[in-house]
């Protein structure tokens, strides 16, 4: 998940002007509300892309940044400067119990032999996607089964790159469960490097896309059985996240599952799907 990350350095002066400049971008284009107090963020994350780019100040890059209108390839740049990206394998393990055990085996009672298709929205660097991929084939290899597919989105390429690679630390796959680590995680020949890789055939199973939520047309035609949107919604104001859910359950099958994360509460949004669990909603059959 993309979100706006904390931290950074107050060695460059920016002008109000133009941090509200910054901010509204930001907000316009994320979704995400940024008060005077993320600054020193603000500053720090992009000294970075000015040290690249050979400028001197935040006023030069804010000139940059914006005289070249929207197909400005630096606004890509810029969003992957600002924002960060917390995740992990097997993250909320109630909620891939809750899949494993329950939607999976409600979809598949009613679709069997049907391709199963999962929206992963917000997958950062992709260990979210990875445990999606773990679990749905477990679960369909006691089926007798394989036919499956990820879609996985985020607004950041930077961690999207990383997602395509499926390359990680080896200490990143610590969460998953032995089994899980055994069948899946290809461990580098170098063991200097400390590294591992997905392996490919869960790899082949997934399409990196970039989506920004804030789109009014996502572009994406198919339909899901299961959408994963979780720790995003918490950086949105209510009316963005019913706007955004909204958008975003058009493209749910109906009896199909919205998980969201455990912080996020989507009471009093109107919303087609009702709550079946703890974070867990369902569309209607």
């Amino acid at each position: 998940m993309a979100t706006l990350a904390d931290g950074g350095s107050d060695q460059l002066y920016i002008a109000p002007e133009s941090f509200a400049q910054f901010a509204g971008f930001i907000t316009s284009e994320l979704g995400i509300k940024m008060s005077e107090a993320k600054v020193p963020m603000l500053q720090g994350r992009l000294m970075r892309r000015l040290r690249h780019l050979g400028l001197q100040t935040l006023e030069e890059y804010r000139e940059y940044l914006f005289r070249s209108g929207e197909d400005n390839q630096e606004r890509i740049h810029f969003i992957d400067a600002v924002t960060t990206n917390k995740t992990d394998f097997y993250r909320e393990p109630q909620h891939f119990d809750y899949l494993a055990n329950i939607a999976l085996p409600n979809i598949f009672s009613r679709h069997k032999g049907r391709h199963l298709k999962i929206w992963c929205a917000g997958c950062s660097s992709g260990e979210e996607p990875y445990t999606l991929a773990m679990v749905t084939t477990e679960f369909l290899k006691r089926q007798g089964q394989s036919d499956f597919s990820i879609l996985a989105t985020d607004i950041s390429t930077r961690v999207l790159e990383t997602a395509r690679a499926g390359i990680y630390e080896e200490s990143r796959v610590d969460p998953l469960p032995p089994a899980l680590r055994a069948t899946y995680v290809l461990r580098s020949k170098d063991q200097s490097k400390q590294l591992i890789r997905i392996v490919p055939e869960l790899r082949q199973r997934i399409s990196f896309y970039r989506l920004n939520f804030m789109d009014k047309d996502y572009r994406i035609k198919d339909l899901y059985d299961v959408i994963f949107f979780r720790n995003v919604m918490i950086y949105f104001d209510r009316p963005t996240q019913e706007a955004v859910i909204n958008r975003m359950c058009r493209n749910l099958n109906p009896g199909g599952y919205l998980f969201v994360g455990h912080s996020e509460s989507l009471t009093g949004l109107n919303i087609p799907v009702g709550q079946v669990a703890s974070a867990v909603y369902r569309k209607p059959l």
